[in-house]
């Protein structure tokens, strides 16, 4: 227990614990001494069952039996959950889909921030390990396949090995007794599952981001002209709409058309629906859908012709009604606000101003997944071939661009990203510097600029380290009020 009390110090007191603490759990794999640290050492311990006496004014005490982690404040809870949704990759996916759902048993005791925390790890983990797997039917083999976390590295499961070497040159096993030791695995027979399973699933992936790329070429293709005199007619009565009840009800004659004809973006092309006012673009928004479509396909569309042309051009701060419609929106089409809505928004062909800024934080910090936008901003700051992915209608082509413009605003977009707690990747800090780097000539008096630095080095001072030199050039070439901030805190590194 002794050994991992700096670690829950970490939990306990630090501004930025997952990233602390990932970075502690990778140097204490590499001292020798450290034999009892590891990850499923560290999930042991949370799991481990305790007797808790519960005692209350009302019925007499009484024990219960919790998993350790519950004996924790709160908030320790809810960190380290929080730590293992961050650094998911590094464990068992099976038992932290366990301890989560053990977490979420205590029901309506259990404390607001410790629920969501556990929801959020329980969602993540169990939508990797299970999705893809009742997509591709292999609900037989599920049962029977090893673990991949378990599972031997490919290095151990080589025969070309002699039977006379040694398998660890630390340890006195042969490829012989290793061999022998296999026979009594019961699991030894579907080693291939998993690879198998995974390249079904990379071909389900390409197949989706392949639908995503093929949305833009599909506009240009013939309408039919009853289909397109229907679409001018729906054109008309948009724009002479008096009453909520007509809104509705022309929704539902675009949907109609839309299933009916096929090629719903070119006949939203036609409607122009952005024409609209706010509040009939609401009701279009909150009325379009059905209830059973395909992320990338209709709900993305909708996004893309209605609130997205308004979004845009916008150059004062968004109306309360169109604002809380995205939201709500993009609260179940997290996937289709992604690409039709985000992306294109922060690819703006002159970059983000002010208000675009606003909007774009309302939408991360309420809208989605703390574990989507991380990986969001990886895609942005990372994959320059996912800049090309986002989908919009031919007429709106010319307001977007095809790579990022590092304005003062896009710039306190990650300052308010940062400011919500999101994981950004090493790579993804590492590009953050070199654009903070090539900008800081142009912003050199910017407080809003400054304001970025500041909080980037507090959020991520973890890290800079690998470039710190570049930060603090970057940081000498401003002259703002948290100048000498920003160099105290790099110093310090």
């Amino acid at each position: 227990m002794e050994c991992w009390v700096p670690l829950f110090q970490i939990f306990l007191n630090s501004p930025c614990p997952e990233t602390e603490a990932s970075l502690w759990l990778q140097q204490s794999f590499n001292q020798p001494e450290a034999t009892a640290i590891s990850t499923t050492s560290f999930l042991s311990l949370l799991t481990r069952p305790t007797e808790i006496t519960i005692t209350s004014s009302t019925s007499p005490s009484h024990t219960k039996r919790v998993v350790w982690i519950q004996t924790l404040p709160n908030a320790v809870q809810a960190r380290i959950l929080s730590f293992l949704l961050h650094d998911c990759q590094r464990f068992c996916e099976t038992d932290l889909c366990q301890l989560a759902e053990t977490m979420l048993k205590e029901g309506k005791e259990l404390d607001f921030w410790v629920k969501r925390a556990a929801h959020q790890l329980l969602d993540v983990v169990s939508r990797s390990t299970h999705e893809w797997l009742s997509c591709l039917n292999l609900d037989s083999e599920e049962e029977q396949m090893e673990d991949e976390f378990r599972s031997l590295p490919d290095f151990l499961k080589k025969d070309d090995v002699n039977d006379t070497d040694l398998m660890l040159p630390w340890l006195p096993i042969s490829q012989k007794q290793f061999n022998l030791a296999r026979q009594y695995n019961s699991c030894g027979e579907n080693d291939d599952h998993m690879t198998e399973f995974e390249e079904d699933k990379r071909e389900i992936v390409d197949e989706i981001i392949e639908e995503v790329d093929e949305e833009v070429i599909e506009v240009d293709e013939y309408l039919n002209p009853q289909v397109e005199e229907m679409a001018e007619r729906l054109k008309d009565s948009l724009l002479s709409l008096q009453s909520t009840a007509k809104s509705v009800e022309l929704a539902g004659e675009i949907r109609q058309l839309c299933k009916g004809g096929g090629q719903s973006l070119a006949i939203l092309g036609i409607v122009e629906p952005w024409r609209a006012d706010d509040e009939t673009a609401a009701v279009l928004v909150s009325n379009l859908l059905d209830g059973n479509e395909d992320e990338f396909g209709w709900p993305s569309h909708i996004l893309c012709s209605v609130i997205l042309p308004k979004l845009l051009v916008l150059k004062e701060p968004a109306s309360r009604v169109l604002l809380t419609a995205t939201l709500e929106y993009s609260k179940v089409h997290q996937r289709a606000s992604e690409y039709a809505l985000l992306l294109p928004m922060i690819l703006r062909m002159d970059g983000i101003n002010s208000p675009i800024c606003d909007v774009i934080t309302r939408i991360v910090r309420e809208s989605l997944h703390p574990g989507h936008v991380s990986s969001f901003c990886q895609k942005l700051l990372s994959d320059e071939d996912n800049l090309k992915k986002f989908i919009c209608l031919p007429y709106h082509q010319c307001l977007i661009g095809n790579k990022l413009v590092w304005t003062e605003s896009l710039f306190n977009l990650m300052q308010n990203i940062l400011n919500h707690n999101i994981h950004l990747t090493q790579d993804s800090v590492d590009r953050l510097i070199q654009h903070a780097w090539e900008s800081a000539h142009r912003f050199s008096k910017s407080l809003k600029f400054g304001n970025f630095l500041l909080c980037f080095v507090t959020k991520c001072s973890p890290m800079l380290k690998s470039q710190k030199t570049l930060l603090i050039e970057a940081t000498q070439h401003t002259n703002t009020l948290v100048t000498k901030s920003v160099l105290s805190k790099l110093s310090s590194l």
